[in-house]
């Protein structure tokens, strides 16, 4: 097994091309769709450069893997599947994060996970050619988070980052640091130390060189906010005090309603404009000058 990495500075969000380098099967996860909020425009330079390595490699992606519906890149999940083949995946509890979103955004559309091509269970082993992958269920960061594991290898997305940084925040619309805490140190913390661990993103503390790759012993060794012996209560606090004083993700509204909708960009209406739905003063009530009401 061969992991080719693509970093986005943009957004830190770290893409994987995983592949079996005999028979060339592949599978990609949590890939970009670049967006620039300024000027509200998508562009495809990160995944045109991941496009132009498959075919370069003559690869046979069999699927978009998404780690969870991601709330600070968009997802190039559909391009692939254009210009790939690639069927997009993504764990089954994806219906409650886009039941939550829908109602937020007041736009429509399906809730029950219909507009991916497969919903992955916990436990379930997908099948990619050679390649086979196993899902661990790990929400906490949202409800449909999941860790794919393909041999000694683990990709955690959002769940757990470097040795050297922590976890994925839990103040998101159905978050939770328990939850993560049981998918961190009872599921993931239980595979063997010598386990490889890529993550979604890499915040470069420090100002260090950017890093994808740790493993399961240095985590539980090194990780500042959940080693081996946090207890949960620590945890908990410690994760709930911290995501209180975290601003909001930059490209949060825009990122969640295309990527709950399996990375297709909102239909255009009648103007031929498409739109991106931003809440104003979510959470608070106005009147119509933007006082509190």
């Amino acid at each position: 097994m061969q992991i080719e990495t693509f970093y986005d500075p943009a957004t830190f969000t770290l893409t994987f091309a995983v592949f079996d380098e005999k028979t060339r099967d592949a599978v990609i996860i949590d890939p970009v769709l670049d967006f620039d909020p300024i000027g509200a425009k998508t562009s495809t330079e990160s995944v045109d450069k991941l496009i132009e390595f498959v075919k370069g490699k003559e690869l046979k992606v069999h699927y978009v893997l998404e780690t969870h519906a991601h709330a600070d890149h968009l997802s190039a999940s559909q391009i692939l599947k254009k210009e790939l083949g690639a069927k997009v995946a993504i764990g089954r509890t994806i219906t409650e994060v886009q039941k939550t979103f829908a109602g937020l955004f007041d736009i429509d559309f399906p809730t029950d996970g219909s507009q991916f091509d497969h919903l992955i269970d916990d436990g379930e082993k997908i099948v990619a050619g050679s390649l086979e992958v196993e899902a661990i269920a790990t929400p906490g960061h949202t409800p449909a988070c999941m860790t794919f594991k393909i041999d000694d290898a683990i990709f955690t997305g959002d769940a757990l980052f470097m040795d050297d940084y922590g976890t994925g925040r839990c103040d998101f619309p159905r978050g939770s640091a328990d939850e993560l805490y049981t998918s961190i140190h009872e599921r993931l913390y239980n595979l063997p130390d010598d386990t490889r661990v890529f993550v979604g993103h890499d915040y470069q503390p420090g100002g260090r060189e950017v890093a994808w790759e740790t493993t399961i012993g240095k985590s539980k060794k090194n990780n500042p906010q959940l080693k081996g012996d946090t207890d949960r209560a620590t945890f908990v606090e410690m994760r709930e005090s911290r995501d209180a004083t975290l601003r909001a993700p930059r490209l949060l509204f825009q990122s969640v309603q295309v990527n709950a909708n399996a990375g297709v960009l909102p239909k255009p209406h009648e103007n031929g404009m498409r739109y991106l739905v931003t809440p104003l003063n979510l959470g608070a009530t106005t009147d119509d000058t933007g006082r509190p009401a």
